[in-house]
């Protein structure tokens, strides 16, 4: 299935483009592994990510004052370690894709995040590729977050706080897994990601191609003619039922197959399908005993159900999201996920926000797998915040806004009016309390 058709090939020589070849995984991969270990050497460690360059608040107020489009900034991860980033590409030759009949195979993308031994001579990678935040500025405001501005900001400028390629530290770590958002990139989880990372957590965020926004990938294949894949989703699958039944299932299996490749890297194989170099000791950082999964909407369906349905699974957080199917006639009930029919005999955080417009179709299902499963889930609830909280969003909103770039109605909608200051912690803190309390104290080196 193809993309978009912009022009995606223009290539300049900065640090930053050069970490985005390899998290896009393009051509220019393994040059940026050389080019990292080449710095490495010869380079100090860069300084603590709160303390680098000059203030990016002061240039985005520049760069509006000049006409130009504004560069936005995620909040500095809070944990004693450096995080080193890589991205994996998966392929599960077992499933043809639910979304392209044409695709004989399951692609799935994937980004690791990691605590890093050092950052030396490895730059920071862009939240975004550029041809991926070329779709999304032109698409997503318009079909999918229609709050969002549809001109006046650089998505593609905007820099993580994790390190392309850096080696990892070689000691074994809890294993996070995190889906996104029903239509969304995994791109937008990066915030909480990082901050997980940042306190020991291995992370591995995952895309589901044909769901996500955009995807992209190393190349092109003989089945599909162009690195970006887009989403097949014009509306709220959920208005479907038989669209968000493939939409969850291809999600878990998505999840799982994910693990499976994963215990590939921790035997000490590549599982990366374009055989793309990995940064140092990746491997030796995995302990596939202690592993939890989170994940925002659709993505909280998918982390309670894979929760179910997979026993290498040891915790899991629902944020906002359904366990039940949508209703197949008005007015009349939706059937239950197992997970929700059934119960889970493991932790199961459920979080909900007070200001997602939906929130009351969740009681039902919430209820009933609370109900189930004998004292292992907890709900807890986020004031004066919208659904979107628990994404990067909660930090761009607020700036959106100071640009003029979003109305303070839109910004209440999509992440609710709680200040980034309160909000960002809050949900890190809830998600890594409760994967500390169920999987261990990542370590201390």
């Amino acid at each position: 299935m193809s993309g978009g058709t912009m022009d995606r090939r223009t290539v300049t020589r900065s640090a930053a483009v050069l970490a985005a070849a390899l998290l896009s995984g393009g051509a220019g991969a393994t040059a940026q592994a050389r080019a990292c270990e080449a710095a490495r050497a010869g380079t100090r460690d860069a300084a603590p990510a709160g303390a680098r360059g000059p203030s990016r608040a002061g240039t985005r107020d520049a760069a509006r004052a000049a006409g130009e489009d504004v560069v936005l900034t995620l909040p500095a991860p809070t944990g004693r370690h450096r995080v080193g980033v890589t991205t994996l590409y998966l392929v599960d030759r077992d499933r043809r894709d639910p979304w392209a009949p044409e695709v004989p195979v399951r692609e799935v993308m994937a980004t690791v995040l990691y605590p890093a031994r050092t950052v030396r001579g490895c730059p920071r990678a862009p939240q975004m590729t550029r041809g991926a935040a070329e779709f999304f500025a032109g698409f997503v405001p318009a079909h999918q977050h229609p709050e969002l501005p549809k001109a006046g900001v650089d998505w593609a400028a905007t820099l993580t706080h994790a390190h392309t390629g850096a080696p990892a530290q070689p000691v074994r770590r809890p294993v996070v897994l995190y889906s996104p958002g029903g239509g969304d990139a995994r791109t937008f989880g990066t915030g909480v990601a990082e901050e997980l990372a940042s306190h020991g957590y291995v992370v591995v965020t995952v895309d589901h191609p044909g769901d996500a926004s955009e995807v992209e990938f190393p190349g092109t294949t003989a089945y599909r003619d162009d690195p970006l894949r887009t989403t097949v989703f014009r509306g709220d699958p959920r208005t479907d039922p038989g669209l968000f039944r493939t939409m969850i299932e291809t999600r878990v299996a998505d999840v799982r197959f994910v693990l499976d490749r994963l215990a590939v890297l921790a035997a000490g194989g590549n599982p990366d399908a374009a055989g793309r170099p990995l940064p140092e000791h990746l491997g030796r950082a995995l302990d596939l005993r202690r592993v939890g999964v989170y994940g925002h909407s659709a993505g909280g369906t998918t982390a309670a159900q894979a929760l179910y349905e997979d026993r290498r699974i040891a915790a899991a957080i629902d944020l906002e999201g359904y366990l039940d199917h949508p209703a197949r006639t008005p007015g009349g009930a939706g059937e239950l996920f197992p997970v929700a029919r059934d119960g889970v005999d493991r932790p199961l955080l459920l979080v909900r926000t007070d200001g997602f417009r939906h929130g009351q179709a969740l009681e039902p299902s919430w209820s009933a797998v609370a109900a189930r499963s004998g004292g292992r889930v907890r709900r807890c609830r986020v004031d004066r915040a919208g659904h979107a909280v628990f994404t990067d969003y909660a930090a761009i909103a607020p700036q959106l806004q100071a640009a003029g770039l979003m109305s303070s109605e839109d910004r209440a909608g999509l992440v609710g009016t709680l200040e980034p200051a309160v909000s960002v912690p809050l949900v890190r803190d809830r998600v890594r309390g409760f994967f500390t309390r169920h999987l261990g104290r990542p370590g201390l080196v």
